[in-house]
């Protein structure tokens, strides 16, 4: 290739370089003044950004100590259920024990109320029913004596008759 050819070429890519580099100034100019646009805009909302920021560590602070008191409370509140809910259980045991002891005694007192009852029948049966059967057939063999000897040998048609019909 020839010199004049190559200074040509060279100085084609230095004017490329030269416009490119010219392009980029233009870019980088509106860059700056695009960020200096935003930090004009930003500039007066810093102020509030931190009035919000402190607002907001305000704000988790006072969260966390509320958070801490709730938290033990919330301990105290769980260590007296537990307390409470032992010395229930404990009431429960013992009240259900002399439930249990209460039955025991009334199932005996129910147990001997029957077998007495049981007796006092027996000896009822045996010592009043059985005098009493006998002294009711006594009475009873008494009467019919007593009827036929009031009655006499007298046994006409008419008392046979309305005997008769007594059994009819």
């Amino acid at each position: 290739m020839d010199q004049s050819q190559l200074l040509v070429v060279i100085m084609v890519f230095v004017i490329v370089s030269a416009v490119a580099m010219c392009t980029q100034a233009f870019f980088l100019f509106g860059m700056y003044k695009a960020a200096r646009a935003f930090q004009e805009k930003a500039v007066p909302l810093v102020p509030k950004m931190d009035a919000l920021v402190e607002s907001s560590r305000a704000a988790i602070d006072d969260s966390r100590r509320q958070i801490h008191e709730i938290t033990v409370k919330t301990s105290d509140i769980l260590d007296i259920t537990r307390k409470q809910l032992a010395r229930v259980d404990e009431v429960l045991e013992d009240a259900s024990g002399r439930a249990r002891v209460q039955f025991d005694r009334a199932e005996m007192v129910i147990d001997d109320a029957m077998t007495r009852t049981q007796e006092t029948v027996a000896l009822v049966h045996s010592g009043i029913m059985k005098p009493l059967r006998e002294i009711q057939g006594v009475t009873a063999g008494v009467r019919a004596a007593l009827n036929f000897l009031m009655r006499g040998r007298n046994n006409g048609p008419v008392h046979a008759t309305a005997d008769e019909e007594m059994f009819i």
